[in-house]
């Protein structure tokens, strides 16, 4: 199917996505176990295989090392047309782990194409959405010359720490960029907004002694009972004042992990203990003062037993809320709309991705729409619809086009 752009747009111009060989090569880097685990996050075989592509395809790769083994692609292909302003597009590499392979009704890497649907992890999150964004501005270069630049990002780490798209602002890779389209899996949402995360750490330290003699010590544990309870206090005063986000839902204060002594010696009192803590947020949450407040309640609550709190900051990526009239997430609405022939629903992303980071260091517009379904990611079974790989590619190029243009 080729999509054709008027006046409107760029002059004249025929966008064919091959979406044959675009499937082929989705097949191979699902195939691909590029997880991101501790001790063996390795994107180096895909990252390889998206490189043989783009030098098939006459484009200059540059291949920059975030840390030993692991490195982003960047790119920029010139439209050889007027000059004009640079247009990125945005993808991660690495998956998450896929679990118990034995859950699954397909082999996780086996990339499978069952009744329409390529099965594997990562079909969704995210290499569908990278697959798109290469063929759609192939399918842009080949339809002829057109304004401005394209600047494609395939980034490691995006499941971890984000060292890849921290990496790309701090070299420079967003340097001029005037707008991101991130290919996260949406489900057919425009999402201008994102949730904020703040991920903290809070060490308890007590003083350790004998069960049998309590007096003697200090036990944290009761500390870090209120602290829980504080916590859930934190959450239920920020869900009051903030409200519910039409596309976020709410913010959630929510610990995941206790660290707390060890059962062979459940006799004595641990003079440590740890609670990790992930808070999810929404536009208007300030972090700063929220972190200070957690930390300023746990000192508190810890001093009447005479224990130590230490409160780290993991990382603290604030909420994005990039306005609907920013020319990236106009002409990707509008080029949705012409590809499709309906109107996208507008959405949200309810968690963080690369373009959080974009966002907050590069202070560049983002916007997240991808094929998949949001809540497909992560799970057993995951899966991408086979005829969205190609669709999104068109709306890819068409939007690409658009903007470059200044028709939005």
């Amino acid at each position: 199917m080729a999509v054709t752009l008027g006046d409107d747009a760029a002059g004249s111009a025929e966008i064919r996505v091959d979406e044959d060989e675009a499937l082929d090569f989705a097949v191979r880097l699902v195939s691909i176990r590029s997880v991101d685990e501790p001790g063996v996050s390795d994107e180096h075989e895909a990252t390889e295989l998206v490189l043989a592509k783009m030098r098939e395809w006459g484009w200059r790769p540059e291949l920059v090392e975030v840390v030993p083994g692991r490195s982003n692609i960047i790119v920029d292909v010139p439209g050889g047309g007027p000059s004009g302003p640079v247009l990125a597009f945005e993808g991660h590499l690495d998956v998450v782990t896929e679990g118990d392979a034995s859950e699954w009704s397909q082999d996780p890497f086996g990339a499978a194409i069952v009744d329409g649907r390529l099965y594997g992890r990562g079909a969704a999150d995210m290499k569908a959405g990278v697959v798109s964004m290469l063929y759609g501005v192939r399918a842009l270069q080949q339809a002829g010359p057109f304004p401005g630049t394209i600047r494609i990002l395939a980034l490691v780490d995006e499941e971890g720490m984000m060292l890849g798209a921290k990496h790309a602002v701090s070299s420079g890779a967003l340097e001029g960029v005037a707008g991101v389209i991130i290919c996260e899996p949406e489900g057919d949402e425009v999402c201008p907004v994102s949730k904020g995360a703040i991920r903290l750490r809070i060490d308890l330290i007590g003083q350790m002694t004998h069960a049998a003699m309590p007096e003697r010590g200090r036990n944290a544990l009761p500390a870090l009972g209120r602290i829980l309870g504080m916590l859930g206090e934190s959450e239920r005063d920020l869900q009051a004042r903030y409200g519910t986000h039409p596309h976020l839902g709410t913010t959630y204060v929510t610990p995941t992990v206790v660290v707390a002594g060890t059962p062979a010696q459940m006799n004595t009192i641990s003079p440590r203990s740890s609670l990790w803590v992930d808070i999810r947020s929404i536009p208007g949450v300030d972090h700063d003062e929220l972190i200070a407040r957690i930390r300023r309640e746990a000192v508190a609550l810890a001093a009447a037993d005479g224990v130590v709190v230490e409160v780290t900051v993991i990382d603290n990526r604030p909420p994005v809320d990039t306005s609907v009239d920013e020319p990236v997430v106009k002409c990707l609405v509008d080029a949705h709309t012409r590809v499709t022939g309906s109107v996208p629903a507008w959405g949200g992303v309810p968690g963080t991705t690369d373009g959080t980071i974009f966002t907050r260091d590069a202070m560049v517009p983002t916007v997240v729409y991808g094929p998949g379904g949001k809540w497909i990611a992560h799970q057993v079974d995951e899966f991408v619809e086979v005829e969205a790989i190609g669709r999104y590619a068109r709306v890819y190029a068409t939007a690409a086009l658009s903007f470059l243009s200044g028709a939005c």
